[in-house]
């Protein structure tokens, strides 16, 4: 993995807007920082990067189950700050320091940044949070306080990205977690190809809410268990 400290070409310091974000990750780099008190933010460039195939997402047979009995009521947009707070405190480390927490606000209030979120009995339980760019997504970071609450506003995620005519969901990395439901690593000069085509195109976020049938071609995808 590369990393490129956020600087200008004469080595002065960067500070990051909205617009500065935007334009990274359509030429494939992304910002983190060391820890959630590191004050200089990072912009990472990996030679492979990690992407979920939006025509081969895998669905586990226990939550197709799940889903359709709708353990959790999923929301969209209505507590995006608090998600991103839900990320950083889930592990002990953490890269969304304070002025990334601020700067992806600002680009959520700007209609370019989103969470799906999971609750349960009124109480927010799990989500994610991510860019959209185009026909392009970018996913950061989820966390979850039950069990499986992000996977499932991980399944509600790929259902509004393949219903809103998406065609990239971009994950950076591969996990285990991720691995489970299709994450595969391509080479740098492959995702950036698909990145120019997925931005290139539109998406629709905001008005792509999916129905059963969405999440019944979705659960489809899966090969027989």
């Amino acid at each position: 993995m590369t990393g490129l400290e956020a600087r200008d070409e004469g080595g002065r310091p960067v500070e990051l807007s909205p617009q500065l974000l935007l334009h990274a990750y359509a030429n494939g780099l992304f910002p983190m920082a060391e820890s959630a008190q590191a004050s200089e933010l990072y912009w990472y460039d990996p030679d492979f990067r990690g992407i979920l195939p939006l025509d081969t997402f895998h669905v586990p047979r226990k939550l197709r189950r799940t889903v359709r009995r709708g353990v959790f009521e999923v929301r969209v947009n209505s507590a995006f700050r608090t998600v991103m707070e839900g990320c950083a405190g889930a592990r002990p480390t953490t890269w969304i320091n304070r002025e990334i927490l601020d700067l992806y606000c600002r680009l959520h209030r700007n209609g370019q940044a989103h969470s799906v979120e999971t609750w349960q009995n009124g109480t927010l339980v799990g989500g994610l949070y991510g860019v959209s760019l185009g026909g392009a997504f970018f996913g950061e970071s989820m966390f979850s306080l039950v069990t499986d609450a992000s996977k499932v506003a991980l399944i509600h995620l790929v259902a509004r990205l393949r219903r809103g005519g998406f065609s990239l969901l971009d994950t950076q990395f591969v996990t285990d977690h991720l691995s489970q439901f299709g994450a595969i690593e391509i080479p740098r000069d492959d995702y950036r190809w698909l990145l120019y085509e997925a931005t290139e195109s539109d998406g629709d976020f905001e008005g792509a809410e999916p129905g059963a049938e969405d999440f019944e071609a979705l659960f489809a995808l899966a090969p027989a268990e």
